[in-house]
């Protein structure tokens, strides 16, 4: 993974002092980043029993119709309150400072249904660890969970204890 890290653009200082941003939209713009990429997170599940691709609002839509795409499911939006059209699940969690809300349409996922749930960065872990709760809910189960960048020094993995996460590119610090 490598190769696809040195695709991404480090920007010190955003949004505030002291945070270093890593900006994914200078490896969506490559061809063979992007294609190494959803390739990559296709692997991760491939042969996996999964029924459909959740994507995480805003840029988890990036990644996870194609995810979908790959391993011959649907996908499925979570969205931020008031932007899909039918009844909603939605679920409000605490964020570092304040909190935010998701939903998801009630239908789109049953009893027994097998979900993964893919976004760009795993770094608190509130909001996807929210997702698996709305899709559980919902009486859905968490197939696993799949990130292209992981962020080891915050405590994202330790709010997804038991589940089955995996990320491509992994910063310590």
């Amino acid at each position: 993974m490598d190769n696809l890290k040195k695709l991404i653009r480090e920007v010190p200082d955003f949004p505030k002092a002291g945070i270093n941003f890593y900006d994914i939209t200078t490896l969506l713009k490559h061809p063979e980043g992007l294609r190494g990429t959803v390739d990559a997170l296709a692997a991760e599940f491939e042969g996996t029993k999964v029924d459909a691709v959740l994507g995480v609002e805003a840029r988890g839509f990036i990644f996870a119709p194609a995810l979908a795409y790959h391993l011959g499911v649907g996908f499925v939006p979570v969205r931020k309150p008031r932007k899909l059209p039918a009844e909603c699940a939605s679920i409000s969690y605490d964020l570092e400072y304040g909190q935010d809300s998701l939903e998801i349409h009630r239908d789109a996922i049953g009893n027994g249904h097998r979900v993964l749930i893919a976004d760009d960065l795993l770094a608190t872990g509130g909001t996807a660890k929210a997702v698996v709760d709305l899709v559980e809910s919902l009486g859905g189960t968490v197939a696993g969970l799949v990130f292209v960048v992981e962020l080891e020094f915050l405590p994202g993995r330790q709010k997804l204890e038991g589940y089955d996460v995996r990320s491509l590119i992994k910063y310590q610090s």
